[in-house]
């Protein structure tokens, strides 16, 4: 198929850097990709020639709802990905673009799209009116949380250091925002809310005892990530009176896959696109997500 857009995710500079396990030289990074099918294999129905869609990122997942099987692989390392002008993938891997999203807008969704949906509705079991707090606003798994949580009827509130990303993620609906470097911040989210039904998170560290602090009793913690590290210390004592749930997840199965689109499509949810640059300045797009200055996704054109 032919690449429209791309977009980037962490992993992609995460192995840029060297920090990704398993890592192969020689590799087309990105896992993010939007395009027209362009060839077909031996077999595939000839009217998916000219057809528009976006890419699953996610390789074998297996057959198991709860976890990936032992043959998983995300698309870009260590397979060829998305960064390229052209990609060969198989026919289950491609869905009909939704037709209310850019290129752009496309290419934004997969990866970060089916790692919200998993971490808010498989493991977060989020209801309609339950609190959500998602941590970090600004990224792109958190930027997709916050949009699916209203979506779903939630009450949402974020996270952030940049006054500018909690200004977004309140014009897109949410109730309040908080500066998690304000050492008031837990005080400011007890008294505002008393309590978080669901809390989304990507950051874990020593901040992990911080949201069992603001989780309301019997809530759940559900993080995809690990951007501060482990945690020197934890609040067990508290986790277990409070009877909360601390849930890891990553990615997502096609099921979630699909719920995702749906999703996407019944509420005609865009993609919050932080920037678009052409292949010749990838570098430059590299860099931004490295120093984390974006609001939404970086986005990649041939």
């Amino acid at each position: 198929m032919l690449i429209k857009a791309a977009a980037l995710n962490h992993r992609d500079e995460w192995c840029r850097a060297g920090m990704y396990p398993n890592l192969k030289d020689g590799i087309i990074l990105g896992s993010d990709g939007a395009g027209v099918i362009s060839e077909l294999g031996e077999g595939v129905d000839a009217e998916m020639l000219g057809k528009e869609v976006i890419i699953n990122p996610a390789l074998n997942w297996g057959q198991n709802q709860k976890v990936q099987g032992p043959l998983f692989e995300i698309l870009g390392m260590p397979n060829h990905g998305t960064l390229a002008e052209s990609i060969i993938v198989p026919l289950d891997r491609v869905h009909p673009k939704p037709a209310h999203l850019s290129w752009e807008e496309a290419a934004a969704l997969p990866l970060a799209g089916v790692t919200a949906y998993r971490a808010i509705s498989y493991q977060g079991q989020l209801t309609q009116g339950e609190t959500l707090l998602v941590t970090g606003f600004g990224g792109g798994v958190a930027q997709f949380v916050a949009q699916f949580g209203l979506a779903m009827g939630a009450k949402v509130y974020v996270s952030s250091s940049d006054p500018e990303k909690i200004a977004k993620a309140l014009e897109l609906g949410a109730i309040k925002g908080f500066n998690y470097q304000d050492h008031n911040w837990i005080t400011q989210a007890q008294e505002a809310v008393g309590g978080f039904d669901l809390i989304i998170d990507s950051a874990a560290g020593d901040t992990l005892n911080h949201l069992v602090q603001v989780a309301k009793p019997g809530g759940k913690i559900v993080f995809f990530g690990a951007t501060l590290g482990n945690p020197s210390k934890l609040e067990a004592r508290k986790i277990f009176w409070n009877q909360l749930k601390i849930i890891g997840t990553t990615m997502g199965s096609d099921a979630d896959f699909d719920g995702m689109l749906d999703l996407v499509t019944t509420h005609q949810i865009k993609p919050l696109v932080d920037s678009v640059f052409k292949f010749e300045q990838a570098l430059e797009a590299f860099d931004r997500m490295r120093d984390g200055k974006q609001l939404g996704k970086i986005v990649l054109v041939p």
